[in-house]
């Protein structure tokens, strides 16, 4: 799995014109699923980011995670992630999951997240053509590969 999580004040997904999701303060995370990701991808990136010590605490030093700072978090699904360009200039997706597998996998990552964080996590909607706002904060933005872990 590969993520970039953005810390944000806002952001929000809109799909048709619709807003499907929007938060305050927290993290806006693009979530990209392989075909070689499963549960223990989920359970450690899970881990990872619920605990990111990027908000700033009272000193004005980032020293506190989405969880202490009661922050929100909007997961949207980004096959384009697991896009290679070692050949070409034309993107190669094989290593995204296909929807059976990428699905569950999305939803699956949208609970675990929700329950570390302890409130609701907001969705896009996977496969839809989606347009994203967001306010990065800071700016703040990690990438985090779940295959990467050294």
């Amino acid at each position: 799995m590969r993520a970039v999580i953005q810390r944000v004040s806002s952001a929000s997904v809109s799909i048709d014109g619709k807003v499907k999701s929007s938060a305050g303060k927290g993290f806006l995370i693009l979530l990209g699923v392989g075909h070689e990701d499963g549960q223990e991808d989920i359970d450690w990136l899970v881990r990872k980011i619920s605990g990111l010590r990027v908000f700033d605490d009272e000193d004005g030093v980032m020293n506190k995670s989405i969880v202490e700072v009661g922050g929100e978090a909007i997961v949207v699904s980004q096959f384009t992630l697991m896009a290679s360009t070692k050949k070409g200039n034309r993107p190669s997706y094989i290593r995204a999951a296909g929807h059976e597998l990428a699905v569950p996998l999305y939803e699956a990552f949208c609970s675990s997240l929700s329950e570390a964080v302890g409130k609701p996590v907001g969705t896009g909607e996977f496969g839809a053509y989606m347009q994203v706002s967001l306010v990065n904060d800071g700016p703040v933005t990690i990438c985090i590969d779940t295959k990467n872990r050294e």
